[in-house]
């Protein structure tokens, strides 16, 4: 390896993604390290530049030549560049979450911040929130330790809470759906940065965007300190805009398009053809149901019960709504469970296909709408549930390509 990242489970990093996106003429590799290989990798040398992820942001430091002003300050190293056989530490992380902090505005600006986390990057998430200007910096911990408060103290000190900077990993793609804190029991929130960017929009950003508090997870941040990391790789700057412009290339290639709408209104055929436009896998719910199942879903009404359905069907939506850069087609009734849009919320965009009752047809595959006249009624039933869940509402009655010409991320 001559340039990548080294960590001890890289399965789930999005690091080669990025750095193709450089303007530089490097290949990029993930490299899986044990903790008693992590020594010998980095003594040999054999390398010119690395990224460092966890747990080894500190364990390299005892190998360098070498420390930055951050790096020192931190106690963790997250870029490491061989010139010459003398090996540099660097952290780009402060740059990166500095970076992100003053984005778009500066919430934290003057604020009381708590940093979720005592791990390897929360003394950089520290130094960022100063460097942003926070007005007084608090670590937070399940026990006590280094001067960090509890989540109980925490808790007990609710009203001093301005703002959260979350560097666990509760929330984390696989175990997503669950947040660190409860955002309504701070009455004084005014905004939260989660250092998570896989799911797209975590447990914790969902609670405060639903409160109406600015909320960002960590994926400008690691377009940052990526391309700060190989300005350090290669001796030299690159464009300013260039950290934002990766990051939203990303969150575009990764973010689900989701259809939710009536039955009938034709979300399968147009999910088919959206998935074969822009060349992306193309996921049907009720079929992943029915596989899931080992029956028809109107064989699963009539012989188990529409709870069971449901229970089922939270179960795959579950599943489907963790994976990234799809075209999901949902039934129509996904909506009914608030849980259901949550987990499809979580890295996708919904879009309620809008498409008039008079022009739906009943099949037999649909166990509650077999009858033009139930069309109406379902759909007054339902329809204030899709334009809640939906991020946008496109108009469903006109053809198949035009309706597909409506949807973009």
């Amino acid at each position: 390896m001559k340039y990548g990242l080294i960590g001890e489970k890289l399965g789930h990093s999005w690091s080669c993604e990025i750095h193709r996106l450089i303007p530089a003429d490097y290949e990029y590799e993930l490299k899986e390290l044990r903790p008693d290989e992590v020594g010998a990798f980095v003594s040999s040398r054999d390398f010119r530049a690395f990224n460092v992820t966890i747990p080894y942001k500190k364990t390299v430091i005892p190998f360098l030549d070498h420390l930055s002003e951050e790096a020192a300050l931190t106690g963790s190293v997250n870029t490491v560049v061989n010139r010459d056989g003398a090996l540099y530490g660097y952290n780009t992380d402060v740059f990166g979450l500095t970076a992100q902090l003053t984005r778009g505005g500066n919430a934290i600006r003057g604020k009381q911040t708590f940093v979720l986390g005592t791990g390897g990057v929360s003394k950089s998430a520290a130094e960022a929130a100063r460097r942003a200007g926070a007005r007084d910096v608090t670590f937070v911990s399940r026990g006590e330790k280094d001067g960090a408060v509890t989540y109980e103290e925490l808790l007990a000190r609710a009203d001093e809470a301005e703002y959260f900077i979350n560097c666990t990993p509760v929330g984390m793609f696989p175990r997503s759906g669950v947040s660190p804190v409860n955002v309504a029991d701070y009455p004084n929130l005014c905004g939260v940065t989660d250092l998570i960017y896989n799911p797209l929009r975590s447990e914790l950003v969902r609670q405060a965007r639903a409160l109406g508090l600015p909320a960002q997870n960590g994926l400008y941040m690691l377009c940052a300190q990526a391309v700060k990391a190989a300005s350090l790789f290669f001796d030299r700057d690159f464009a300013p805009e260039l950290a934002g412009a990766i990051c939203d290339r990303l969150t575009e290639e990764k973010e689900n398009i989701v259809l939710v709408g009536m039955p009938a209104s034709g979300k399968t055929t147009v999910g088919r053809l959206l998935a074969q436009r822009l060349n992306r896998p193309f996921i049907d719910t009720d079929d992943e149901i029915a596989a899931k199942a080992g029956k028809s879903i109107p064989d699963i009404f009539a012989q188990e019960g529409e709870a069971v359905f449901r229970q089922i069907e939270s179960d795959v939506i579950r599943e489907v709504g963790a994976k990234t850069g799809a075209v999901i087609a949902t039934g129509g009734g996904a909506v009914l469970r608030p849980e259901n849009v949550t987990a499809l919320k979580q890295n996708g965009k919904i879009f309620f296909l809008d498409r008039a009752p008079e022009k739906l047809s009943p099949g037999t595959g649909r166990p509650l709408f077999s009858d033009p006249q139930q069309a109406f009624q379902l759909y007054a039933n339902r329809e204030p549930l899709y334009r809640a869940a939906a991020d946008i509402t496109v108009d469903g009655n006109g053809t198949v390509e035009d309706t597909a010409e409506k949807i973009h991320l």
